[in-house]
Order: structure tokens, then sequence, then C-alpha cells
């Protein structure tokens, strides 16, 4: 199969990555991560202006004629630079649920306010006792005329905190674990009744705790069937899961460069620790491992766009159990064959380490992913 980039793909690329390069060393990091967003304002308008904002999307919406690949190729040099900015909250996840609910007119107004870089987006789903269930949702929705009253709090909103608008899932009939009875609501961030606290994860992003009490929610802000939200939740997780996979390997690809660069000037017994032949073999399987996870990269990005619910699905645990099996190892490897300047909060590789093992938790770990994988198979024996 060709994987080979377009012309205007590698061109993205390339531009893609010498903003990286230029705007991202390690310690301009640390200043965008001291700012009061967690994040460049500046180098999120620069993002529109290069139009990497609107690259996923359709032209009809207010993208332009993107799709999972541009999604990849974004992701993956932002892994490289662990980039701060919300992209994946806004961009790829609120993105998709808009792509999947929203009426056409209000779909091409909020993505093109997304694509020029005025509208900032988070997705506020995930509930103390849900885990990784994404049916399980509790915050209730309750009819008051054309307009709905949420009461409830969400956890680990990534981004919450900074965010111009939520996109809210809240039940609306049914049982907390239900499929059916889910709605999908757009809440202003500043909106009556509408707490939020935010923090910075162990990965240096933020996150916010948010609490709803009798936030009402018009009719022109409920987005498609109020009793249908599970659909476009899950299509939703399976975009973010492939745009993840991609930032997975752009991390590793850095973490084993750092890696090898460290092994050529380090030197041990009067030689380059690079000459022991335990420490070749090891970075070898390092190697081995990122090459596994592209490959599951590739395939979740060609997956992606399915239609086939289930295939999607089955295509998404499939990256997710080998692309967080790599990314433990190659972590690992690195932070041991660094020694101790790997462990301080001065040197990119323990940043890498810590943000790719909390890619591999986000909507389930590796063997979580095993197990469903496992199970699905046998619906079919």
């Amino acid at each position: 199969m060709d994987f080979e980039l377009s012309g205007e793909q590698q061109l993205l690329r390339d531009n893609v990555a010498r903003l990286m390069k230029d705007r991202y060393a390690f310690e301009a990091r640390k200043t965008y991560q001291s700012s009061p967003h967690g994040f460049s304002d500046d180098l999120w308008t620069e993002y529109a202006e290069m139009g990497l904002l609107g690259a996923p999307f359709p032209e009809d919406d207010g993208g332009f004629g993107g799709g999972p690949v541009e999604t990849m190729i974004v992701m993956e040099e932002f892994g490289r630079a662990l980039a701060l900015e919300p992209y994946l909250e806004t961009v790829v996840l609120c993105g998709a649920l808009l792509k999947c609910a929203a009426p056409p007119e209000r779909r091409a107004e909020l993505i093109g306010a997304i694509a020029s870089g005025e509208l900032r987006l988070s997705f506020a789903h995930a509930e103390r006792q849900s885990g990784f269930d994404l049916q399980d949702v509790g915050l209730s929705a309750r009819k008051d005329g054309g307009a709905f009253v949420l009461n409830g709090e969400k956890g680990l909103v990534l981004n919450g905190d900074s965010a111009d608008k939520l996109i809210v899932s809240a039940r609306v009939a049914g049982g907390r674990r239900d499929r059916e009875g889910i709605g999908l609501f757009l809440v202003d961030a500043d909106a009556p009744g509408l707490s939020r606290r935010g923090y910075q994860t162990q990965d240096g992003l933020r996150s916010a705790e948010v609490t709803f009490a009798g936030v009402r929610v018009e009719p022109e802000n409920v987005l498609g069937d109020p009793h249908g939200g599970l659909a476009p939740i899950e299509r939703a997780a399976d975009e973010a899961i492939a745009a993840l996979s991609a930032e997975a390997v752009g991390a590793m690809s850095e973490a084993l460069a750092l890696t090898v660069e460290y092994m050529k000037t380090r030197k041990q017994f009067g030689v380059t620790i690079g000459s022991f032949q335990a420490l070749q073999h090891r970075a070898s399987d390092m190697v081995v491992a990122l090459e596994q996870a592209r490959s599951m990269m590739y395939f979740a990005t060609m997956m992606a766009s399915e239609d086939d619910a289930v295939a999607r699905a089955k295509a998404m645990s499939a990256a997710k159990a080998q692309i967080g099996r790599s990314a433990k190892f190659i972590g690992q490897q690195a932070v041991q064959m660094h020694g101790g300047i790997a462990m301080t909060h001065e040197y990119k590789v323990g940043h890498l380490f810590k943000r790719l093992t909390m890619i591999d938790v986000a909507y389930g770990d590796s063997d979580l992913h095993v197990r469903r994988l496992a199970e699905r198979e046998s619906l079919f024996a």
C-alpha cells in the first residue's frame, strides 16, 4: 500500500516541522507553560494563519478540504515538540462532534470560527464514575419548554479552564449506562450556573473540573438528536485515538533521536556508550517498536473516516494496544539509557515519557483495548 504523502501534504509537514523547530525549543515550551492558559495564544493565532486549525475540515464547513491524513501530519509534529496548544480538544475532538451532530448552518459557523482561531472548544464528557465507558453519563439534562437545564459535574475536561465554549454530554432519558438518551449541548464557558476549576496535569497540559448548577441551554445550542448523542461521541473518540496515535509516534521518534544522540556523546570508561553492544541492541529494539507503532498509526489514520462503527472501533483498539506498548517500552528505555539526567525537569526525555504515559491512558490503555479486541472477536466466533 502506498503511504507516500502528496506534494501539498509534504509541504504541510515541512511547514509545521519548521514552525516547531523555530518556536518550540524546550526552554520556550516552559515559558508557554507558565502563561495563564498554559499555552501560547500567539502560536494559536499563527496556527490559524497557517491553515492548521481548518486543515481537517471540508471546505463547505469553513475548512480547507483535508482529513485524517492532515490531522496525522500535524499531530506527529506536535508530538515531537510536546506542543501544549489545545489542537486535539478543539480541532480533532470537538471538530468531529460538530461534523457529526451539528446542523449544516451551525456547523459551518462554528467550524469557521475554529479555523480562524476565534473559537476554542473543550468536550465535557468524563465523570468520576464513568471510567472508559463512553455511554456512562450521569449529568442530567431536564427539558424546560424548548430548552434544557443541566445539573451535575464533569471532570478531566482538557483545556476546559481556557475554552470559550464547552460541548457537554448529558443524560436526557434512561439509566446512567443506557446507550440511548444522551444529548450534546453547546454551552458558553461563562454561562450562569457554570463554574470551572483548572489545574495542571502530570504531562504539563491543563484540565478542569466543571460544575453545572441549573445551566440553561437554548434550543439552537442542542447539537443534533438530544437522545442520539452517543454515536457522534464514539466517532469523535475514534478520531481522537487516531490523532493521539500520531502524537505518540512523534513523541517516540523524538525520544529515540535524543537517546541515540546521547549515546554518541556520553562517555564511560573512556569511550562513548554507543560503542557498547548491549546498548546498541536496546536502541535497535526501540527502532523496531517505533516502526510497529508507526504502521498502526497509518492504519488508525486510514480507518478514522470508516463509516462502519464496529470495524472502526476494532481498528482503533488494535492501534491503541500496539502504540501503548511501544510507547511504554521506548519511554522506559530512553529514560534508563540517559541515566539520572532523564529524571530532571530540565531535560526533555522525562517530559516525553510523561506525555506518552498519558496518551496510553487516554480512552483506555493498551491492556483495556486488548481485552476489547478479544471480546469483539468472540462475538463473531
